[in-house]
């Protein structure tokens, strides 16, 4: 390489045409169910009684609470996340591996954002001709309030996606209000501020450039591929070699025309013909160019289609297609999906409405009390995951003769306490546990705080060990 050579290439801007057609059509349909969801889901509200958010979804932050729905996971539940994190990769495998990345080209936030800024800028400076005129054209007035108008409405949506973001962690009709009102504090404001810049960067100047540079998915994504992969194709076979239309001799030119439509209405500017690429997002526009110059020249269809490796070299020696979707690579994958999904069901409908953590005195160890007796202090705090109050019997188990105090509900000592905690929260107590010496034989001794409620028999119960002088 010369010296004077360049290293990086600068970026060419790409001016994507527009395009009717059936993909076209399915990808506006899944814009619009997504745009619906996005917006939509903070206002969706979910009883669930009384003094808990009545938001269906909401990442409660204070309370540190995830809601969904019905389902309501605590912070030491995260693993749930966790969990549903990795079924959505091994769901992202399996789709991947059946119809290639049709959620880069179909659902990726990025895609569905960069589609409506578009189509904004369609809206205010026109299609791809007359964008590349406005882009050339010097300084005016027509072009300053074209981009004026196109900018603007760009911000406009990044503030209400940045908005709508902030709803899935606050209630939205309240922050709503004090986001207008100025009463929202400065996390809200700056949050906002932040997300509404991360999507007009993103989705109105970065575009493709996330896809291509910022993306990881495209680096490894061609290793969920096999050759029976639904994936964007060209059938070289059938359009090679090109020409012009008016050029067409029988046998002589195959069906590619060479109008570069395919080209023209991709949003990150490859051609597909070059076989595949990184680049390449499969959102299928390029199949809907080509059909459309297929129908007008009346010749069939699906030059450029959604098919296999497998099926296109078939086609091209005359041999039948066929699509095969158990696959060892598909069956692996929809297996430990299954198995994730299933191991979380199980969980969620097994999990216990009840936990109890505790946490012992560490210094000192014991107490030795004026009548000879050994005292053990602990923190003990009770999860009650029911939106009811409870009362819970607190007593120990495996040492007998011990005497339970609890600050501000027992102080003298008894065998067991009853210890109240609100709904939906969580108790917290200070516990002191006493035992006559004669009943260790040991410097630690096995027990359990076991933990009952006295309306419904729910039990918990955590080991511990009791602590004393070294026998």
């Amino acid at each position: 390489m010369a010296e004077d050579e360049p290293q990086y290439a600068s970026r060419v801007k790409i001016h994507p045409q527009r395009i009717a057609g059936a993909f076209r059509r399915l990808k506006w349909l899944v814009l619009a169910a997504i745009m619906v969801l996005y917006y939509g889901l903070p206002w969706l509200r979910w009883d669930r009684g009384p003094g808990t958010p009545n938001q269906a979804i909401l990442a409660d932050m204070t309370g540190r609470r995830l809601f969904f729905f019905e389902i309501e996971i605590w912070p030491q539940e995260i693993y749930y996340l966790t969990g549903l994190l990795i079924a959505g990769a091994v769901a992202l495998f399996l789709i991947t591996a059946l119809a290639g990345r049709v959620w880069c080209g179909f659902t990726c936030p990025q895609t569905i954002w960069t589609d409506l800024f578009m189509l904004v800028e369609r809206w205010v400076e026109g299609d791809r001709n007359k964008r590349l005129k406005l882009d050339q054209a010097p300084f005016s007035l027509n072009k300053l309030w074209r981009r004026t108008v196109k900018h603007s409405i760009w911000l406009l949506i990044a503030l209400v996606t940045g908005g709508a973001w902030i709803m899935y962690f606050v209630d939205a009709p309240t922050v709503t209000v004090d986001f207008f009102t100025g009463q929202a504090s400065s996390t809200i404001y700056g949050f906002t501020a932040l997300f509404t810049a991360t999507t007009y960067v993103l989705a109105g100047l970065a575009r493709e450039q996330v896809c291509t540079y910022m993306c990881p998915w495209p680096r490894f994504q061609g290793a969920m591929f096999d050759e029976h992969s639904l994936i964007i194709t060209y059938e070289a076979w059938r359009g090679e070699p090109r020409g012009k239309a008016r050029e067409k001799v029988k046998d002589q030119l195959g069906d590619c025309v060479d109008c570069s439509l395919c080209v023209n209405v991709c949003p990150t500017g490859i051609d597909i013909r070059d076989g595949q690429q990184m680049q390449c997002i499969g959102c299928a526009l390029c199949i809907d160019a080509c059909n459309s110059i297929m129908k007008k020249l009346d010749r069939p269809p699906n030059l450029i289609a959604y098919d296999s490796i497998a099926n296109m070299n078939a086609r091209a020696e005359g041999q039948p297609t066929s699509t095969r979707l158990l696959r060892p690579r598909i069956i692996a994958y929809s297996v430990s999906l299954l198995l994730i999904l299933g191991l979380m069901t199980y969980g969620l409908s097994a999990r216990s409405n009840l936990e109890i953590n505790l946490q012992r005195d560490r210094s000192p160890l014991f107490v030795t009390l004026s009548d000879g007796n050994i005292r053990n202090g602990y923190t003990l705090k009770i999860l009650n995951m029911e939106r009811r109050d409870r009362v819970f019997r607190l007593s120990i188990e495996k040492l007998p003769e011990t005497f339970i105090s609890v600050i501000g509900y027992e102080k003298e000592g008894a065998p067991a306490v009853d210890l109240p905690v609100k709904a939906d929260s969580v108790g917290t107590f200070r516990v002191f546990v006493r035992v006559p010496p004669d009943r260790l034989n040991a410097a630690s001794t096995d027990m359990e705080f076991m933990l009952r409620d006295l309306e419904n028999g729910d039990v918990a119960d955590q080991h511990t060990f009791f602590y004393g002088p070294k026998q």
